[in-house]
């Protein structure tokens, strides 16, 4: 999980309520108290801010992209209905936690590549009794032991650093993705681009060529280029777009939901890459997913 500057939360080490640092399999880590939130922890690796906790409050959710994506997790079935949820990437599980409060009985997997993160996460922010199921390694690799059909929502969050890799960016992937899907399933990925967004554009290229309805959900100012940050892409054969729209819109920092003609326009000539061609997501600018605030 990578928060844009919009969803970040603004702390120092100097207001922290407390800081936990220890070396994981990917760089170091921190964990860096939240001092409005009793039980309130950013997760960091390497320096790069990955996820905000609240222990007493999983429905509290810091950074406005992952808010974006539980708006998804709200509005892909009736409420309070279980979910069969694959979470790819894990973070500090914020989306699982949120899915588990609000979802009870929901089975959820979540996919982490770093073992020593998981430890971590398991031994300072734990989850008992929420129905998190982790596992680790790759998170393409693991969707090839899901069983086709049996996931109602994908979430893809993984960043390497503070890149998406690429092999989780290819026309390829995507087919997997899709093929873990149940009739009615959704799939949501953390797209993180700036600029012109040329990647974005090639990840919704890839998911039109392989699914009946694309949305993206991003604040405006994303959409015209000024600044670096996260983008929602949403794709299935029957989205709430409807649903999605309003409650992007009455967000603390609201976004626009680009869906039909709209999407396809934003889309425009790129092409979804084949593996051979795919490539991470780009190096946002230094210190942009840096340390809070």
């Amino acid at each position: 999980m990578t928060p844009d500057a919009a969803g970040a939360p603004a702390r120092t080490d100097r207001m922290a309520r407390a800081v936990v640092r220890a070396e994981v399999d990917h760089g170091p880590a921190e964990l860096v108290g939240d001092p409005d939130r009793p039980q309130g922890w950013t997760l960091l690796v390497s320096g790069t801010a990955q996820s905000h906790v609240d222990l007493d409050d999983p429905t509290h959710l810091e950074f406005e992209y992952v808010r974006r994506l539980a708006h998804v997790a709200d509005l892909v079935a009736p409420e309070a209905h279980p979910l069969r949820v694959l979470h790819l990437g894990g973070g500090a599980w914020t989306l699982a936690r949120y899915v588990a409060t609000t979802r009870p009985g929901s089975v959820q997997q979540v996919v982490e590549v770093d073992g020593g993160l998981v430890d971590l996460v398991r031994s300072r922010l734990p989850a008992d009794g929420m129905g998190i199921d982790v596992l680790v390694g790759d998170a393409r690799a693991a969707l090839t032991r899901v069983a086709p059909g049996s996931v109602d929502l994908l979430v893809l969050d993984v960043f390497a650093g503070a890149r998406t890799p690429a092999h989780l960016t290819s026309a390829e992937f995507l087919a997997a993705a899709a093929r873990v899907l149940a009739p009615a399933g959704v799939y949501a990925a953390n797209v993180a681009d700036g600029g012109a967004l040329p990647f974005a554009r090639t990840q919704v290229a890839a998911a039109l060529a392989r699914f009946p309805e694309v949305a993206l959900v991003a604040a405006p100012d994303i959409l015209r280029g000024r600044r670096f940050g996260n983008l929602v892409l949403v794709a299935g054969t029957e989205l709430p777009v409807a649903g999605l729209t309003r409650r992007a819109a009455a967000d603390p920092f609201p976004a626009r939901v680009l869906a039909d003609d709209d999407v396809r326009a934003f889309a425009g000539d790129a092409k979804g890459p084949a593996d051979r061609a795919a490539t991470p997501s780009p190096q946002p600018p230094p210190g942009f997913f840096g340390r809070p605030r």
